[in-house]
């Protein structure tokens, strides 16, 4: 159902921006205006939320307000207990998926560091350009010409000067 008028909708709010963005005016504008006993409809899900998270918290808000929630390509209406069960598990399995991803995470960060790995970037100063450094510094340049013929960031130089 494409046709939103024919979903029931009095009021459209349409946002040109993608969904991914927090600073949807569309979305920002149909949240104010819902009131009591309204339902807010959605053509999608991803439509209301940027993820998973933010779209519980959103779905719960308007729940304290005593708004409905209704998504029309997932069939998802929290106006009724079927509905909201629906939505709650998508809710859980959101949070099942985030855990089991932070754990997967951390054992791959345990075992890369057993190998010996560190993450994070490739310093960009090696000892060869420190080496070089210091001595361009010790033949009376400063700190920001030498970081300039070695085309490195000044405080990167200062910080590998430090170390």
């Amino acid at each position: 159902m494409r046709n939103p008028w024919a979903a029931g909708c009095v009021k459209i709010f349409d946002d040109r921006a993608s969904g991914a963005r927090a600073d949807r005016a569309g979305l920002r504008a149909a949240l104010d205006y819902v009131r009591d006993g309204d339902v807010l409809i959605v053509w999608k899900l991803d439509r209301l939320g940027r993820s998973l998270p933010d779209l519980i918290e959103t779905v719960t808000s308007l729940a304290t307000r005593s708004v409905g929630f209704r998504s029309l390509t997932e069939a998802i209406d929290t106006t009724t207990p079927g509905g909201r069960l629906v939505f709650h598990l998508f809710g859980a399995l959101g949070q099942f998926e985030r855990d089991l991803i932070q754990e997967r995470t951390r054992a791959g960060l345990a075992a890369a560091a057993a190998r010996g790995r560190k993450g994070g970037r490739k310093p960009v100063i090696t000892n060869e350009k420190l080496n070089r450094a210091r001595a361009i510094i010790a033949s009376g340049l400063t700190v920001r010409e030498a970081a300039a013929r070695l085309r490195v960031g000044k405080t990167a130089l200062y910080d590998a000067l430090r170390r």
